[in-house]
């Protein structure tokens, strides 16, 4: 990918709710791009303490009717409704990629360098950051519409018994993805000159 094309990706990634499940990208696609990102986004002191699982199929609407029951069980009836279309919108697409960080991890780069312990906590959650970003962008290039969720901690129990997940595997985030039904809106921008500042 040259230049001009990363810069468009970045550009063009954007939060996409309308998705369905047509299969315009296989799953073994989609496996090699997440596998990429994963092994080549970088971690502090070259960690790699993110734990990525991809839910394709049934598993992933299985995902969304968890979390639909765990939030029918807390969110007011009257206000149900609304949270019931996003759970059918996000079960709707094609999968899900769930964002973890192993905190085994996390905790023995505290204990082997007692010096930054404090940060380690900081600088995982900056190396899922980018991977998220990697990850959302790359299934962008695949023509893929995605968005990113935090249904984490209510539904972090269940998925880990669901699943057979290690106890150690701290959910941080969820991206349901698929065919994009409906592009996203137009986007606001506040003024760079606010945001940025160079110095010479």
């Amino acid at each position: 990918m040259g230049n001009n094309n990363y810069f468009e990706a970045i550009e063009g990634r954007r939060s996409i709710y309308a998705i369905n499940n047509e299969a315009v990208v296989s799953e073994e696609r989609i496996q090699e791009v997440i596998n990429h990102a994963v092994k080549h986004t970088p971690s502090a002191f070259n960690s790699q303490s993110a734990r990525v699982v991809v839910l394709f199929g049934d598993q992933h609407k299985k995902l969304w009717t968890i979390t639909t029951d765990t939030l029918k069980a807390i969110v007011p009836a009257e206000h149900f409704s609304s949270t019931l279309d996003k759970m059918n919108a996000f079960g709707a697409g094609y999968g899900t990629v769930l964002f973890f960080e192993d905190q085994a991890v996390v905790e023995g780069l505290q204990e082997q360098f007692a010096l930054y312990a404090d940060n380690f906590p900081i600088w995982s959650s900056h190396s899922t950051g980018m991977l998220q970003h990697v990850i959302w962008t790359s299934l962008h290039v695949e023509g893929l519409g995605a968005s990113l969720q935090h249904y984490n901690p209510l539904i972090d129990d269940s998925v880990k018994t669901e699943w057979n997940l290690p106890a150690s595997w701290k959910l941080i985030a969820q991206m349901p993805f698929g065919n994009i039904v409906a592009p996203a809106g137009e986007k606001q921008f506040s003024p760079l000159e606010d945001r940025v500042k160079f110095i010479k």
